[in-house]
């Protein structure tokens, strides 16, 4: 079960990696993403930041569980609350469902954590 849970933790490590840069520096198109969304510019730094901090934890998480286990339930919750706000913005489901899909994701590697004890 070690390769699943390396895998699966450096592929989603930087996925949101690549995702927090853009929210935290500010870029005009991630901006301009977040507005859709109506999220303010603080809280787009916010979730950047959070998004960050889980990459780094997803990491340390190979070598700490605790680590990689409440970087991946913090995913989850967060991508929950993506789904949410595509949804609100009436966004197509495609757009919608990524978020769910990543949270889906995250989800499964806390419980590949917790089953590799």
């Amino acid at each position: 079960m070690q390769i699943p849970l390396l895998v699966l933790s450096l592929i989603l490590a930087a996925v949101f990696a690549a995702l927090a840069v853009p929210k935290v520096t500010g870029q005009s198109q991630m901006r301009e993403r977040m507005a859709h969304l109506a999220v303010s510019v603080g809280l787009t730094k916010a979730i950047g930041t959070l998004e960050g901090a889980a990459a780094i934890g997803l990491i340390v998480g190979l070598f700490w569980a605790p680590a990689g286990i409440a970087a991946a339930v913090g995913l989850t919750l967060q991508m929950i609350g993506a789904t949410v706000y595509h949804l609100r913005a009436k966004d197509p489901m495609a757009v919608a469902s990524m978020p769910l899909v990543f949270g889906l994701a995250s989800a499964a590697l806390a419980v590949l954590h917790l089953l590799n004890g």
